[in-house]
């Protein structure tokens, strides 16, 4: 079972191509999930689990795993399904999201798909299970939902997106107030988060539910006539979205003489070894791990500090 992901470095060349490859699994029912498979370390097989006290309704206890203590996630009931039943035949997907590891119990790994982005679509406006999708897409005539496992963790660990009083006391901030950004993501946890910390600061924000979306703004206001680097500060991008990825958006950006100066920062839960090398590949400015406050302050304050010094 392990095995599944001895290939993961070959997979790094399909991204900046919009082409990702899931990991599918199934959580008890016939449904088929999903999630990227650069946020997966490894699948296996449960290990002895104990038990917390007080913990969230969604988490079965915790394991550990060569020598770090994770915990398990059941991610049936975390998104609105029946509970699963751990035992010794059940199987655990071993993640990274914004520099933390955690374990996800599931019914059963399927096998890993490539995909073009282009083939995955963002979830229906339904009620229902849908609240926890990023995007679908059909593999061999099947649907496959991708889970928003940001939404999934926010919810069992809330994030904080406070800014202390003395960071937004800085003088240099108040020349934020009133310019605009334009934030691209596919997952309403992360767009609320940048709303949140970047609404502190008075920025007017801008949002885009994917790639291919947020391109399509860019290039109306640049129709419009609009200055693209003058009205905007700055364009934050996720890295994997349906439709068109960060990675491809930034290429984009950079080929379109109208927007190629604009300010571009890879914003992702990705790992960061991994984007630093993509950042440069593609052309990005920067690059932001998730749900950092702070550090979201230190990018637009040294993208400030740039503006002053031309």
């Amino acid at each position: 079972m392990a095995g599944i992901l001895d290939s993961v470095d070959q997979r790094t060349r399909l991204v900046g191509q919009n082409r990702l490859e899931i990991l599918m699994f199934r959580l008890g029912g016939r449904q088929k999930f999903a999630i990227n498979v650069f946020k997966v370390q490894e699948v296996v097989q449960l290990p002895k689990m104990t038990l917390m006290p007080h913990r969230h309704s969604s988490v079965c206890g915790v394991v550990n795993l060569r020598g770090q203590t994770l915990p398990v996630v059941d991610l049936s009931r975390a998104i609105g399904l029946r509970p699963l039943v751990p035992d010794e035949r059940s199987t655990i997907i071993v993640t990274e999201y914004n520099r933390t590891v955690q374990a996800f119990l599931v019914g059963g790994v399927e096998r890993i798909v490539n995909l073009n982005w282009e083939e995955v679509m963002p979830p229906p406006t339904t009620a229902g299970r849908q609240h926890y999708l990023t995007s679908i897409t059909k593999v061999d005539n099947e649907l496959v939902e991708v889970i928003d496992v940001e939404k999934v963790l926010a919810e069992i660990v809330p994030y904080d997106t406070s800014i202390p009083p003395e960071r937004l006391a800085d003088p240099i901030l108040e020349r934020a107030r009133g310019r605009e950004v334009l934030c691209v993501d596919d997952s309403s946890v992360a767009l609320s988060q940048l709303r949140e910390t970047l609404g502190q600061l008075g920025l007017k924000i801008h949002t885009a539910s994917d790639g291919l979306k947020g391109l399509n703004m860019l290039k109306a206001w640049a129709d419009a006539g609009e200055v693209l680097t003058d009205k905007l500060l700055m364009v934050f991008t996720d890295a994997e979205m349906p439709e068109m990825d960060g990675y491809r958006l930034t290429t984009e950006i950079r080929h379109d003489p109208r927007l190629r100066d604009l300010y571009v920062v890879l914003h992702t839960s990705l790992s960061g070894s991994f984007n630093l090398a993509m950042v440069q590949k593609v052309g990005c400015d920067n690059f932001l791990s998730k749900f950092q406050p702070e550090k979201l302050v230190d990018v637009i304050q040294d993208r400030l500090k740039m503006d002053e010094q031309h």
